[in-house]
């Protein structure tokens, strides 16, 4: 059983947490901060469970009092029959607000977070297990519930979940003689670039930034080589930074990925003189807005098949409290929100994919263009997956800066990931 006091390793964790959220917004169903709503104020330990007010933080504060989001929160507290006070917050802040009110004995009754921040919050003491909270888990895709595990335990509920994939435009590869379906694994990838290059269009956009975006974009290029974050200067990691360093060399790709957030990667292919940007599902509002006729395929492997991309969204967790009596309103507040009947709604007003199969399988009903971001959620991955947890910062910043100075022309691949791994096996001894 964990301490009454909650949150007593919390100080010691305070600067991995805040390694791990920062730069993590990009991938989350927003990136955009904002004013939070609901005072947010822990409800007293001495209101037993079955009523009272119980706090629900979340990180979605383009979501006002209006939203279909918060509304299903209050009907969920309804449904408990108590009252749900909710907060939101950016990403990063929430992080921080969690540790802090951990350490106060005052953490929220429900918990939102990035699902790479699980981990942290989970060896840092706030998070309960699955096992103590009693939410069920057994309908979520293993490899979606793999995000929020740790030391063999797990630490609450996917929400839903987004990934990256290519959207290509259908206009500039017609032009240059591209078949997509030809395209199937690097080869093919490249092939169909030069040709893109020959006919006067460009090939590829994508974020390679020197931040947690430019990992999460280079994350499904190195996995489908078939490398290890445990092994980045692997024959197999080497020849990903290689496929994108001479990608720049022979001007498939432009120099300003060195630079590039998702966004600024999304506007460049939303100019229409792209064939290939790599994004996410986030973008889809944006796709049809575009003005051209576009496509998506799954990231390919190096040798064919769906690349693992990385998993992005939220899980759904319970932080410990001094008061154990309150976890049974709270996992019927978490289990309202994840259940079948209401994850249609909150992955659809969320821009997610659901973490169920039998809702996937509704979501492609309603919109047969999501069954490719249901193929590449299924072949994802969580970056602290392969028992990482704490250690994926620790190991991902050396990455991308790996891909920045392969990119730069200031290493080489084999020289930059060999750099990369030195310094990722001392920070994680």
């Amino acid at each position: 059983m964990r301490s009454a006091a909650p949150g007593r390793h919390v100080a010691g964790l305070a600067i991995a947490a805040l390694a791990v959220a920062s730069g993590l917004a990009g991938c989350s169903s927003s990136d955009e901060p904002g004013d939070s709503t609901g005072a947010g104020a822990q409800a007293s330990g001495s209101q037993a469970a079955g009523g009272g007010t119980y706090t629900i933080w979340d990180p979605y504060p383009q979501h006002d009092k209006s939203s279909d989001w918060v509304k299903l929160l209050e009907t969920c507290g309804t449904q408990a029959g108590v009252t749900v006070e909710r907060t939101a917050y950016d990403t990063t802040d929430l992080t921080n607000k969690t540790l802090l009110a951990a350490q106060q004995g005052n953490a929220p009754d429900v918990l939102i977070v990035d699902n790479p921040v699980v981990s942290t919050l989970a060896e840092a003491g706030v998070l309960t297990s699955t096992e103590e909270n009693k939410l069920d888990t057994s309908t979520i895709a293993p490899n979606l519930l793999a995000a929020g595990q740790s030391g063999g335990k797990t630490y609450g509920v996917p929400i839903g979940a987004n990934t990256l994939a290519l959207y290509y435009n259908k206009g500039v590869l017609k032009k240059a003689g591209v078949d997509i379906g030809s395209v199937k694994d690097w080869a093919s990838l490249t092939a169909a670039l030069e040709k893109v290059k020959a006919a006067g269009k460009k090939g590829i956009t994508f974020s390679a930034i020197g931040t947690e975006e430019g990992s999460f974009q280079f994350l499904p290029w190195f996995w489908g080589s078939g490398a290890q974050l445990t092994k980045l200067d692997s024959p197999e990691g080497v020849s990903a930074v290689a496929l994108w360093t001479d990608w720049l060399k022979k001007g498939y790709a432009p120099n300003s990925v060195i630079n590039n957030t998702q966004t600024t990667s999304w506007q460049e292919f939303a100019g229409g003189d792209f064939a290939f940007a790599e994004n996410g599902t986030w973008q889809l509002a944006n796709a049809e807005k575009a003005g051209f006729e576009y496509g998506i395929i799954p990231v390919p492997s190096k040798d064919g098949g769906t690349a693992p991309a990385p998993t992005g969204g939220e899980f759904v967790g319970i932080p410990v409290q001094q008061d154990t009596a309150r976890y049974a309103v709270s996992q019927k507040l978490v289990t309202c929100l994840t259940s079948t009947d209401n994850s249609l709604s909150t992955t659809t007003t969320l821009s997610y994919i659901a973490p169920t199969e039998e809702v996937q399988a509704k979501q492609v009903e309603q919109n047969a263009d999501l069954k490719v971001w249901v193929d590449a959620v299924k072949a994802a991955k969580g970056r602290t997956s392969d028992d990482l947890g704490t250690k994926y910062p620790k190991i991902s910043e050396p990455m991308w800066n790996a891909v920045q100075a392969a990119l730069s022309g200031s290493k080489s691949p084999q020289q930059a990931m060999a750099d990369a791994q030195t310094a990722a096996a001392s920070a994680t001894q």
